[in-house]
């Protein structure tokens, strides 16, 4: 147990990492992690050994925000905070500036396109990891992650994007 213990530890900056790419906002991240680990150790008993305790907490994260942003709707969405956008400090104000435009321009992507983005890449998990986290098919990951990287490349270029459908007869 005390292994299991130490495994879950192990995984906390990385859930909170994701939770702030998804929430925005440091506090809600905390909350987010929270009652995913939550939810996680009174399920403890589900979890199947031979599988990854990683990806199994990812899930449950990925399904607690899922079930707030639905019950979020009705309200208007809080603003991200500028808190939320800090970096470790780095040498010039132009860094400073350029990370907090990154972290602007992804919380303009759809919640759904954002934790894959963030899964593959600050995460790095596999495609095929993020499919069973987020239990979507493959397809869906990588067109998702597609879409993220071109909603982003647009926004930080400060242009719109332009949906790139054929129409069917």
């Amino acid at each position: 147990m005390r292994d299991l213990h130490d495994q879950i530890v192990a995984c906390m900056p990385n859930l909170r990492r994701y939770a702030r790419g998804l929430t925005g906002n440091k506090d809600a991240a905390d909350d987010l992690v929270q009652d995913a680990l939550e939810r996680a150790w009174s399920r403890i008993g589900l979890w199947q050994r031979r599988g990854d305790l990683r990806a199994w907490l990812f899930s449950i994260l990925h399904n607690v925000f899922v079930d707030r942003v639905r019950a979020a709707r009705a309200t208007p969405e809080e603003p991200m905070n500028d808190e939320a956008t800090l970096a470790p400090v780095r040498d010039t104000q132009s860094d400073m500036l350029e990370v907090r435009d990154l972290g602007r321009a992804l919380m303009r992507l759809p919640p759904e396109q954002r934790e894959v983005l963030l899964l593959v890449t600050i995460e790095q998990m596999s495609y095929e990891e993020v499919a069973k986290t987020i239990a979507v098919p493959l397809g869906t990951v990588m067109s998702r992650l597609s879409r993220a990287r071109e909603r982003l490349r647009a926004v930080l270029e400060e242009r719109e994007t332009v949906a790139k459908l054929k129409a069917v007869k």
